[in-house]
Parts: structure tokens; C-alpha cells; sequence
């Protein structure tokens, strides 16, 4: 019976070919609607900036999962005789902050057993110091690794963040191909069309508020445009942000200063509030985003010929902050993408224009993904592929007090204060190196820097001798 039923069912379909073309219009339908379903299920919430927790609960399962899968590796490791690789966060070398005076001095301490009032301006034995500085520098560089992904002491199931990365057991492989099969086959997918979804209604929700005339509903129109789609391409990251001290966010007038891991910190911030981007224009499709986002909001861009004018520059950021009435200005003064470990030199142009400066740390969680992109490595698209198959993007940010230029003190030293305080708050190192070494030499003013706090040395020494 059942098979007369099946005969006369595939007799039909090939009898009347618009039942089967009927069939597959439906399957086709159903997952139109499935994936439309994950979408709204996804950007609705975004849209009004509310969570329903999943992805909190999301981050403590995958936690737990990272802890097991790390001490199934050790066990594994150790049953096998293997040595695990453990990452040096604070250097292979023990580095004692002592000046160079000082260092120099031990050094003739310990090779003379003459005082050290008599010894002369110039020993032999300096050279020792200047020889260990260069070995240390070329095993233990504390300025290039900040340009390398940081490396994790704990697996998180994914073989791009741990050198420990191998066979241990049949158990862990089957746990991290079905990871594999998760986050490219569900994540991936859901994610991009987030992300399309996102910029999507940017370009065209901004173009549309463009046409609005001036006014308070424009600018009201113009914010929540901008929040939303920022808040659906937040989604796209499965990003968990936690916000702190809000009550200090940029206001009109000011320029809100960050440290730079990722391009994606844009996002981030500007999920929370709203700002004026700064930047160069650029083609493809971020210009057409440029464009479009620039006729809602009074975004500043400079075309390739004006970026290296500073005066240029400087007085188009100064006419901004100075009508109280437009947006703070978002700028990442280190001017390149430096890791999740540091902070370095901030340019300061953006504190010469006496404006109010609102500091934000951002700190990111690399344990469920690394976001610092590599600029040097892995071009754009490869970046947002693996931020799109990692677990999840998982940061803090903190609102600092807004800070004001004191008159005793210049651009330069209202930089390194306000990168200082930046740092502290981010449990981040403070370098004064230039992010610019990425790509540049080492300027002659850092060697001749050196030169001269050696001969500043001897010839106070001179001098002292002398006037006694």
C-alpha cells in the first residue's frame, strides 16, 4: 500500500510539473524565512539597543568549554612528555628601571676598585652598557612585538591563538572540528548578512536623512540611524561591550581620544554615542559609506593632497570643536593599530587646538578572538574573515574624565598625560615609541637622544671636578 502510494505520488509530480515546481518554491520560501527569522531575531533588539542575555550566556558556556579543552591539553602534554609552550608576558628579560647614569656607574663598581670620584670622564668598560642594551633590544624588543598578535597561555579552540595547537586526544579533535563546523557554517553566514543588513541601511537610511532640511528632527533622525546600524554591525561581531562610568561620554564641542587595537573600534564606540569621524577619503565602497554618512552628519574628511598639510588640518578640527553645537570628534591619535597589551606615542595635533579632550580605554578579551589587525600581515578582508569566524569580540570600555590642557604645559606633555591616564585605566603599558616604527626606521633623533645623556654625563662629571 505504502508503495502504491509513493508510485502515485511521484506519477503526479511528473505528470503535473507545477506541483513540484510548487514544492521547491516552498522549500525555497521556508528558508528565506528561516534566515529572515535569524536576522530579525538579531537586529530587532539591536535596533532599540537591548539585549535578551544570550550572548552572556553564550560567553560563560564558551568559557567553561576553554577551561576543559586547556587542562585536557595539559594533562595530555604531560602524559606524552611534550613541553607546553608558555607565553613571556613581561618579557624574557628581567629589565630593572634604572637610568643610564646609574647603570654605568654599577658597571665601574663592580670592574674597578678605585672610588669613583677619581675615575676618569671615559672608561673602557662603558662600552659593556651600550653592547648589553643592543643584545637585550634584539632578543627582547619591547617595541615590535606590540605589532604581533598576543599570544594566550589558555586554547580557546581556536589553532591561530596558541603555538600548543596539536593532536592531544580523539575527544579534543572532535570538539574542535565541531567548533570549526559552528562558527563557519552558522556564525559566518548569520554574521555577514548581519553585517550587510547593517551597512546596507547606513548608506541608505543616511542618504535619505540627508535630504531632510536642518533641524532638530534631522539631527534626531541622523542619530538613531547611525546608532542602529552601528548596533546591527556590532551583532555581525557577536561583540560584547561593557560600558563603564557613562556619565563621562564626549559631548558636543570636545574630541574624544582612544587607544587604537582595531579598525573595528570605530564601531564600538560609535554603538554607544554619537560622533564626527576624522579621516581620508577614500574609493570602493567606503567611499560610497562616506559619502552617504556625510550627508546626514557633519563628518570631516580630507582628501590624500591635504592629510600631510597639518595647518590644513589643524584649522578644520578647530572651526569643528568650536561651534559647540556639532559632534565630538572621534580620533585614535596613535595613528596606527597597536596590540591589546600597550599604548603608544599619541600625535599632538589633536592637542593643539585647546579643545576638551573626553580619554576612553578600550580593552579587549582575547580570549574569545584577537582583535588587533595586523595591518602589516593580513589585508582587510582577511582580517574581518577571522574576526567574523572568531567566538566572539569581547571588550570594556571606560569613559575617563574629560581633561583640559593646563597652561603650564604643551602639546606633547597633554598628550602623554592624557595617554597616561588612558593606560592606567586599560591595565595597558605606557611606551612613548611611535606607533609609526611599524613601518619606519628608527628616527636619528632617538640614537642622538642616547649620545647625548652619555656626554651629558661625562660632562658634568667635567664641570663638577672642575668647580671643586
Amino acid at each position: 500500500m505504502f508503495l502504491l502510494k509513493t508510485y502515485r505520488a511521484s506519477f503526479i509530480f511528473r505528470v503535473h510539473p507545477f506541483w513540484g515546481d510548487l514544492a521547491f518554491a516552498a522549500a525555497s520560501c521556508g528558508r528565506v524565512f528561516l534566515s529572515f527569522s535569524s536576522q530579525a531575531f538579531y537586529s530587532v533588539p539591536a535596533i532599540f539597543g537591548v539585549s535578551f542575555g544570550i550572548r552572556k550566556l553564550y560567553m560563560k558556556t564558551l568559557l567553561k568549554i576553554f577551561a576543559w579543552a586547556t587542562l585536557r591539553m595539559e594533562r595530555g602534554a604531560k602524559e606524552k612528555n611534550h613541553q607546553l609552550y608558555k607565553p613571556y608576558t613581561n618579557g624574557i628579560i628581567a629589565k630593572d628601571p634604572t637610568s643610564l647614569e646609574e647603570e654605568i656607574k654599577e658597571i665601574r663598581r663592580s670592574g674597578s676598585s678605585k672610588a669613583l670620584d677619581n675615575t676618569p670622564e671615559f672608561e673602557l668598560s662603558d662600552i659593556f652598557y651600550f653592547c648589553r642594551k643592543g643584545m637585550e633590544t634584539i632578543m627582547d624588543d619591547e617595541v615590535t612585538k606590540r605589532f604581533s598578535a598576543e599570544e594566550l597561555e589558555s586554547w580557546n579552540l581556536l589553532s591561530r591563538t596558541n603555538y600548543n595547537f596539536q593532536y592531544i586526544s580523539l575527544r579534543l579533535t572532535v570538539l574542535w572540528g565541531l567548533g570549526v563546523l559552528i562558527r563557519y557554517c552558522f556564525l559566518l553566514p548569520l554574521r555577514i548578512a548581519l553585517a550587510f543588513t547593517g551597512i546596507s541601511l547606513l548608506v541608505v537610511g543616511t542618504t535619505v536623512v540627508g535630504y531632510l532640511p536642518n533641524g532638530r528632527f534631522k539631527e534626531f533622525m541622523s542619530k538613531h540611524v547611525h546608532l542602529m546600524c552601528y548596533r546591527i554591525c556590532v551583532r555581525a561581531l557577536t561583540a560584547i561591550i561593557t560600558y563603564h562610568d557613562r556619565e563621562n561620554r564626549p559631548r558636543n564641542g570636545g574630541i574624544c581620544v582612544a587607544n587604537h587595537t582595531s579598525p573595528i573600534d570605530v564601531i564600538i564606540l560609535a554603538s554607544d554615542g554619537y560622533y564626527a569621524m576624522v579621516g581620508q577619503v577614500h574609493g570602493g565602497l567606503m567611499g560610497v559609506i562616506q559619502r552617504a554618512m556625510v550627508k546626514a552628519c557633519p563628518h570631516v574628511w580630507f582628501e590624500r593632497s591635504e592629510v600631510k598639510d597639518r595647518h590644513l588640518v589643524a584649522k578644520r578640527l578647530t572651526e569643528h570643536v568650536q561651534d559647540k553645537s556639532k559632534l565630538p570628534i572621534l580620533i585614535f591619535p596613535e595613528g596606527t593599530c597597536i596590540n591589546n597589551t600597550s599604548v603608544m606615542m599619541f600625535k599632538k595635533g589633536s592637542f593643539e587646538i585647546g579643545a576638551t579632550v573626553y580619554p576612553v580605554a578600550i580593552k579587549y578579551d582575547p580570549q574569545f578572538g584577537d582583535a588587533f589587525w595586523n595591518s602589516s600581515k593580513y589585508g582587510m578582508v582577511t582580517y574581518l574573515l577571522r574576526m567574523m569566524t572568531s567566538w566572539a569580540i569581547v571588550c570594556s570600555v571606560w569613559y575617563l574624565p574629560p581633561m583640559t590642557r593646563e597652561a603650564d604645559e604643551d602639546a606633547v606633555q597633554f598628550a602623554n598625560r592624557v595617554k597616561s591616564a588612558i593606560a592606567r585605566q586599560g591595565g595597558l603599558v605606557d611606551l612613548l615609541w611611535d606607533g609609526g616604527l611599524k613601518r619606519e626606521k628608527v628616527k636619528d633623533t632617538f640614537k642622538e637622544e642616547q649620545q647625548k645623556l652619555y656626554s651629558k654625563m661625562i660632562v658634568g662629571n667635567h664641570e663638577d671636578r672642575s668647580r671643586s
